[in-house]
């Protein structure tokens, strides 16, 4: 038997001692400890951890006294956790590592048989899936939610003739006029997107890595099929070096999230906007604003610009993660204890976004008396000029250049733009009624359009799209 290290003391032995003639320095333990950020999964490889067990005892690689006791020691490190009595020692590298040292101490030397046929590199990656598979139904429903805040505003705006409309704009330029139902479902249905993403990417990694070993399987008895089942998962590995390096799921996540932050980012944005005196579309709610130490008038939209803000620390993530995997050999490179601090930043991250911005967004005072005076100006009715001497037989180009020559006759000599239509013959009063207010909005009846007919229709295939993303989730997302 080889000597212990004299200067690695009982609790400072990681799980790989014995091929050490020395314990490790105090530098390298600090740089390379994970348990800090990763005991988040420790209910998940408590639960991976039963599955193993349970799989170990089908191969007859314990007796059903070891596997009781083995599960016993489980459910109370799981105790113990939530009762915040267990105490990590120097020796605990990783959540994982404390499981095992406290089964091996509560169960003897049928603890010690927890890791049988198992290496971290497939304990890590199976855990850290099955954290991940629910956390992003987790994300999945706050953005539903968030879906749904914007289709209820969407109804209170309406859909009818006196439905709420406000200018829409092209370049931040004031471009057409549509309903803010409307403006509110364009949001919906990029989140709606958003929700594919998250449950789409959920399928691809609900996938068992247990039983690839550290990279080539094991030559015992094991049963990947039976543990993945018992685990929750769709399917076992097909290819060990796959399992036990594949952090694909965790660059998708990371992309999805981060898409999800850009889409809060954009309404952050508008909102913004709207709140400032300048446009003056919105009041913010006491509660959902912020002051200022120095201007006692102030009212900050500070989720909205965190919402901005936090975007960019979730492209980081992202982008910093494709960093690590780009150079990788296989299979499993230590490299890749790297995967977990982006994404729980980044689920943290979205998670708390979008329950505030649904307060947010849920309590905002819109000014509709701004808006609609907004979107009135005469010039946000030329398209509509245009197309009525379309309709009439001239062609596009032509009626654009025609318009365009009014607006700017309007623009360089202060005549009122009606003045302009009903002198020019082949506009005249029923092109001029088009510029009256809230007739542009009206006109538009294209499908998916911003007119009160389409934005009608709109809101039920809306209403239906949301019902088919809940049924996706598991538990119908509730």
């Amino acid at each position: 038997m080889p000597e212990e290290p004299v200067d690695a003391p009982a609790d400072r032995q990681q799980l790989w001692h014995g091929r050490f003639g020395s314990g490790p320095a105090a530098e390298l333990v600090e740089f390379t400890e994970s348990l800090s950020y990763d005991q988040r999964l420790i209910f998940d490889d408590i639960s991976c951890s039963r599955a193993h067990v349970r799989g170990l005892r089908r191969g007859a690689l314990l007796d059903d006294d070891e596997l009781a006791r083995i599960l016993g020691a489980l459910d109370m490190v799981e105790a113990e956790y939530r009762s915040s009595s267990l105490a990590p020692i120097a020796s605990d590298e990783d959540v994982h590592t404390l499981i095992e040292r406290r089964v091996t101490e509560l169960a003897g030397d049928a603890g010690a048989k927890l890791h049988t046929g198992r290496s971290r590199n497939d304990q890590v990656a199976t855990a850290f899936r099955r954290y991940v598979k629910r956390e992003l139904i987790t994300v999945a429903v706050r953005v539903l939610d968030l879906v749904e805040v914007l289709a209820a505003r969407a109804d209170e705006a309406g859909t009818g003739e006196d439905a709420v409309y406000l200018p829409g704009y092209t370049h931040l330029q004031q471009a057409q006029p549509v309903l803010l139902a409307h403006h509110l479902m364009a949001h919906c249905w990029a989140l709606l997107r958003d929700v594919d993403r998250l449950v789409d990417c959920r399928r691809r990694l609900d996938v068992s890595p247990l039983g690839a070993g550290a990279l080539a399987g094991s030559s015992l008895p094991l049963d990947p099929d039976g543990t993945a089942a018992d685990m929750g998962f769709a399917a076992r590995f097909e290819n060990s070096l796959d399992a036990t390096s594949d952090r694909d799921f965790v660059a998708e996540s990371l992309f999805v999230l981060t898409m999800i932050g850009l889409h809060l980012s954009r309404m952050g944005e508008e909102i913004v906007l709207w709140s400032s005196e300048e446009f003056g579309f919105a009041r913010l709610d006491d509660a959902y604003a912020t002051g200022s130490s120095m201007l006692p008038q102030k009212k900050n939209p500070d989720i909205a610009e965190l919402a901005r803000g936090k975007t960019g620390r979730l492209i980081g993530d992202l982008t910093g993660f494709l960093a690590t995997l780009k150079s990788l050999p296989l299979a499993y490179n230590r490299d890749l204890q790297e995967d977990k601090e982006p994404l729980f930043d980044a689920l943290d991250t979205v998670r708390l976004g979008l329950g505030a911005m649904a307060g947010l967004v849920r309590t905002l005072e819109f000014r509709t008396d701004r808006m609609r005076a907004a979107a009135d100006s005469p010039y946000a009715a030329a398209t509509d000029l245009a197309e009525f001497l379309v309709r009439n037989g001239m062609p596009f180009r032509e009626s654009h250049a025609i318009v365009g020559a009014l607006v700017r006759d309007s623009l360089d000599d202060g005549a009122p733009l009606v003045q302009l239509v009903l002198a020019e013959p082949r506009l005249g009063p029923d092109a001029a009624h088009l510029l009256e207010p809230g007739v542009s909005v009206r006109q538009r009846t294209t499908p998916g359009g911003a007119g009160p007919a389409a934005v009608a229709v709109q809101r039920g295939r809306l209403g239906e799209a949301i019902r088919r993303a809940r049924t996706r989730l598991p538990g119908g997302g509730g």
